[in-house]
């Protein structure tokens, strides 16, 4: 009771961090914007009266920052919800949201988009259409699988994504050298520079409809660690909601690759780390994944851009700072084993 008390106030910790977080990266930038005029301007939208800030401060908050802010929230949040998910479902603590190729298929869609000179929102709708027709292709792969279907799934997700993989490089080596390879690199790099209200729109549906269950299902999660015949005997249907649970981590994985292109190590560090605070009871776990998700992606974002008088692509930096520290975390698991 006491730890399940303790987790709980984790949990609200988390979500007061970010909201702070929130507020802070409101006012970071080329453009400073103090905390008064960020109030303000919040409440000028619930409750009328007279602005002391000018319409140019409004308007960089509202048109730039705001959508760059709540979309490093949304993706931060999603691929740490994937992550933590797809770890309880393949019982396997180095599963990460592009396991079942949903980010090779996503690159190939934006790649390909790119080479065809779509327009921004022709990339995002190819990258997310590209990244389920991998995980469908996955999961078809799968079923054809001789034995353990879970082994099967994953070797099927490495598989489809080293040809959507290989795709993009052929995209890459006959695209144009001065336009389009340097944009699909950059794609490949993660970025939420340029992000609109649009591509929160686009994303917000699937995003809603595959985290909501992951929240509600995550108590059945807990039953699908402890392995399938022990989940039978106390009445969970194990392939069902394994089903469920994938769909749901595809979905948003794919939503959130689509308007940032390829960030790693946020869904597998993450939830390690939120392991660390609340342990591995997935009702404490999935709220304080999500949460320090978009803590964690809000950071790096605010970091990204900055830092230095040029913007750094934020799979960079998650590398820079995941790789480091994933190796600390198992290093001091083995310490403590």
């Amino acid at each position: 009771m006491e730890q399940s008390k303790r987790n709980t106030f984790i949990i609200i910790g988390l979500g007061v961090l970010l909201i702070i977080t929130i507020i802070i990266s409101f006012q970071l930038g080329r453009y400073p914007i103090p905390t008064k005029e960020v109030l303000g301007i919040a409440l000028s939208k619930l409750f009328p009266f007279e602005p002391f800030w000018t319409d140019r401060v409004e308007m960089v908050l509202i048109n730039i920052r705001l959508p760059r802010i709540v979309l490093a929230c949304l993706v931060g949040c999603c691929l740490s919800a994937a992550g933590a998910a797809y770890q309880g479902v393949f019982q396997n603590p180095m599963a990460a949201p592009d396991i079942l190729g949903a980010s090779a298929g996503a690159a190939f869609g934006a790649a390909l988009a790119i080479y065809n000179y779509g327009s921004n929102l022709m990339l995002t709708i190819s990258a997310f259409f590209f990244s389920l027709l991998t995980v469908s292709l996955v999961y078809l792969i799968s079923r054809r699988v001789k034995g353990n279907r879970i082994l099967g799934l994953i070797l099927s997700g490495i598989i489809v994504g080293s040809l959507f993989s290989a795709a993009t490089s052929f995209i890459k080596l006959v695209a144009d050298p001065n336009e389009q390879l340097p944009a699909i690199t950059y794609w490949l790099m993660g970025s939420l520079a340029g992000a609109k209200i649009g591509d929160i729109k686009f994303v917000i549906i699937p995003m809603f409809v595959g985290l909501v269950p992951l929240i509600l299902l995550r108590w059945r999660m807990n039953v699908l660690t402890m392995g399938d015949d022990e989940a039978k005997t106390m009445g969970v249907n194990t392939n069902q909601i394994r089903f469920i649970v994938i769909i749901c981590s595809t979905l948003v994985t794919a939503a959130s690759v689509s308007v940032s292109g390829m960030i790693g190590w946020v869904g597998l560090v993450i939830p390690h780390l939120s392991r660390k605070l609340v342990g591995n009871n997935y009702n404490h776990l999935m709220p304080a994944s999500i949460l320090f998700g978009a803590i964690f992606l809000l950071l790096v974002d605010n970091v990204s851009r900055n830092l230095l008088t040029t913007e750094i692509p934020l799979g960079i930096l998650t590398a820079f700072i995941g790789a480091p520290f994933f190796i600390y975390l198992i290093t001091r698991e083995d310490e403590t084993s």
